[in-house]
């Protein structure tokens, strides 16, 4: 079973694997690939929820989902995912939140976005590890003005770089590096002690993450630049679809093979005084 050790131990000697999941059959054959962690990430506010951005998940949502994958997840270190405001107001609602993730869902961690350094110490102080997210932070899409690489400019990469090293000091066992340039997440990466997980920050990173429906081509929606796809599930989901729609039609389906028999005997005394 992986642990918050495997992190640490593994630092600059392996490279680890992430994949979100907000499901238990997902999360089961995640696990069964063998992927050393899952994320539950509010990313499912977009491909499980319909919503347009990550901004209207709750802690409830979280839990209802996180449940699912760690009853899926045997072997796979799990992390859920702090929605948009259940830790930004205050540093007691963070602890109080991120302990009733952990609790109601049975994860191993919590992520949150952004320079939160009292609310990281605050969480990790209750016993509680903790990933950290910087570079771009969906839940300030607003702020950002969009989906944009981070830390392109001079200053901005060298705030990022003193920011990680805070979110380090703070108690994060391992930072998420989002849309990054590939020097700077190499830097980052080497400078820190702890894990960078990248998405969107190159193969110098420690762990890499993606959404899965990204990854398997689940979805049509165009992919970001740091997104491989490793199927064409999209295109397989919809010509099973459309068969099986048309195997209906033409009573192709379900055929003798797929239909429970009974004896001709038994038939007729079972009709015989309703002819």
């Amino acid at each position: 079973m992986v642990t918050i050790n495997n992190f640490k131990e593994n630092k600059g000697k392996k490279k680890m694997t992430m994949l979100t999941a907000y499901d238990y059959l997902t999360a089961k054959n995640i696990d069964e690939a063998g992927i050393d962690s899952i994320l539950v990430g509010d990313s499912l506010g977009m491909v499980m929820l319909g919503y347009p951005d990550t901004l209207s998940v709750t802690v409830d949502d979280m839990i209802h989902h996180g449940k699912a994958v760690v009853r899926g997840a045997k072997n796979a270190f799990v992390v859920v995912d702090m929605p948009f405001m259940s830790y930004q107001v205050s540093v007691e609602e963070a602890v109080r939140n991120a302990g009733r993730i952990v609790k109601e869902t049975g994860c191993q961690a919590v992520k949150l976005e952004g320079m939160y350094v009292d609310q990281i110490k605050a969480i990790t102080t209750a016993g509680i590890p903790v990933v950290g997210h910087l570079g771009l932070t969906p839940q300030s899409v607003n702020s950002m003005g969009g989906y944009k690489v981070q830390g392109k400019e001079k200053e901005a990469a060298k705030k990022l770089i003193a920011d990680c090293l805070k979110l380090e000091e703070a108690g994060a066992f391992a930072i998420t590096l989002e849309c990054v340039p590939r020097r700077i997440a190499e830097f980052i990466t080497k400078k820190l002690h702890v894990s960078t997980i990248g998405i969107g920050a190159s193969n110098e990173c420690d762990c890499q993450v993606l959404v899965w429906q990204d990854m398997t081509g689940y979805t049509n929606q165009p992919a970001a630049k740091f997104v491989k796809r490793f199927a064409n599930l999209y295109e397989e989901e919809i010509k099973a679809f459309t068969e099986y729609k048309n195997e209906v039609e033409n009573m192709t389906y379900p055929d003798k093979s797929h239909t429970y028999m009974m004896p001709d005997e038994d038939f007729e005394y079972a009709i015989k005084e309703y002819k």
